[in-house]
């Protein structure tokens, strides 16, 4: 009798929704620290390139729309939430096979998710992580951004794989229906 092959536990909608759950409080728990610790806009250099500096962003990726009066809080905060909505469902509808995906829609869930909370309660994102070299800084980010886009670039190269993976198919039958 042969044994049926057992889905990894590892990517089931229950673990993989603790990723995101652990991305969430990841979150919330550094710029809970940050804000409580570090005096708003004054660096805190951890070492040459990376300091922590905290700063409020009322607005989105790179504070566009910061200084847009307060209309942007509430189409942020429903925009944030129809997209987790959406990667909520994705994720459970995800052939389990497709673990790169999964990871990747974890990520940005969490990340969006924590930003989100932020809106929600604050008005504001709290973003903390401040890299620079020299006199240029990169925007000031916190972890739920981290996450998002390491999300992003996960989904970037899973579609590339697939894409790769379709070309071989297809050269394949095109090799077959040739000969």
């Amino acid at each position: 009798m042969v044994n049926p092959v057992k889905p990894s536990k590892l990517f089931t909608t229950p673990a993989l929704l603790s990723v995101s759950l652990l991305i969430l409080l990841l979150d919330q728990l550094t710029k809970y620290l940050c804000d409580t610790f570090l005096n708003y806009g004054q660096p805190l250099t951890i070492f040459p390139g990376f300091d922590l500096l905290l700063a409020y962003n009322s607005g989105a990726a790179f504070s566009f729309l910061s200084e847009a009066g307060g209309w942007q809080r509430w189409v942020l905060m429903a925009f944030s939430s129809l997209i987790s909505m959406l990667i909520l469902v994705w994720l459970i509808r995800l052939p389990k096979h497709e673990k790169i995906s999964a990871l990747s829609l974890c990520l940005i869930l969490g990340g969006a998710l924590g930003n989100l909370y932020d809106r929600v309660f604050s008005g504001y994102v709290i973003d903390f992580i401040s890299i620079y070299y020299g006199s240029y800084r990169f925007a000031t980010f916190n972890i739920a951004d981290s996450a998002v886009s390491v999300g992003a670039f996960l989904m970037i190269i899973d579609i590339f794989r697939a894409g790769s993976k379709l070309s071989k198919v297809s050269d394949q039958e095109n090799r077959q229906g040739n000969e």
